[in-house]
């Protein structure tokens, strides 16, 4: 990946300053931290399972100096955001809207947010409720140990974008609209899966458009880095998740889609740029 000098500001990087306090997330132990990861990795709103059950985080209240290498990965994640926020204004222009940014928080081990607190475990995620993305960038290891993905800077740089594209959603209504579905107890929860997948393959779709229209823009994009994208969409597909977690496939219980899924529609972005043609939904929200 070709790095440039864009920053845009908008990263709010609170790691070294000391997380924990007693935040909740689901009770368990670590098997269920281990369940959240897999389910919400690169997720919509995680408030559900962030403000459920009790089981508390100990946490470090000591501040730190940031290392040479969490300072250039700060750097990175900055430019990475100026990248969106150039797009994603140009495509929302270009359709009569106006966009508005996210703030990136990085942090580590745990933090607030809106959505509840923050922790590690639970993977990058975008909270509506205060329209910021979370990463812990120690995630990305887990993400190449566990999960089989090669992970490199545009591994990053695909799920900042999917997450960005669950920002995207919501600026455009659909989180809402899922919301709202989910509020009304009228459907089952096969029914719900079929809405949370198509959710997350259009954020799939939608970090593929701004694979697209930044590297026309911008001319980022190296030998490998979209392959990696792919790898990193196909690891955490449902399919190879549940494989690798249980020993079997139940695609009802499906929530994020399959790889072929993943990949198919991060590729229909990427091949396309245009944001009309992602319609994952196909009626679901008519």
């Amino acid at each position: 990946m070709r790095w440039t000098d864009d920053r845009g500001g908008n990263v709010d990087d609170r790691r070294g300053s000391g997380g924990g306090g007693g935040g909740m997330i689901v009770g368990g132990g670590l098997g269920t931290l281990i369940i959240a990861a897999i389910v919400f990795f690169l997720g919509g709103d995680p408030s559900g399972i962030l403000n459920s059950g009790s089981i508390q985080s100990s946490g470090n209240s000591e501040r730190r100096e940031l290392t040479a290498q969490e300072k250039q990965i700060g750097e990175m994640v900055d430019m990475m955001g100026k990248w969106n926020m150039i797009t994603w204004e140009q495509i929302f222009r270009e359709n009569g809207m106006t966009y508005t940014a996210p703030e990136i928080v990085l942090f580590e081990n745990t933090t607030t947010s809106a959505c509840g607190t923050a922790q590690s475990a639970m993977g990058p995620f975008y909270c509506p409720a205060d329209q910021k993305v979370y990463m812990d960038m120690s995630f990305f290891n887990e993400l190449q140990q566990k999960f089989g993905a090669k992970v490199t800077e545009f591994t990053v740089a695909y799920v900042l974008a999917h997450e960005v594209g669950h920002h995207v959603q919501t600026l455009l209504g659909t989180t809402q609209k899922v919301d709202a579905l989910r509020r009304s107890g009228r459907y089952s929860d096969a029914e719900m899966n079929k809405v949370s997948v198509a959710t997350e393959l259009q954020a799939d779709f939608y970090a593929g458009v701004w694979t697209k229209r930044t590297n026309d823009t911008k001319n980022i994009i190296e030998p490998g880095d979209i392959q990696s994208a792919i790898d990193a969409a196909q690891a955490v597909g449902d399919d190879n998740i549940q494989r690798r977690s249980q020993g079997y496939v139940n695609q009802e219980s499906f929530t994020h889609g399959s790889s072929a899924q993943r990949k198919e529609w991060f590729m229909k972005g990427y091949n396309t740029g245009d944001i009309r043609q992602g319609d994952t939904f196909n009626q679901l929200l008519k």
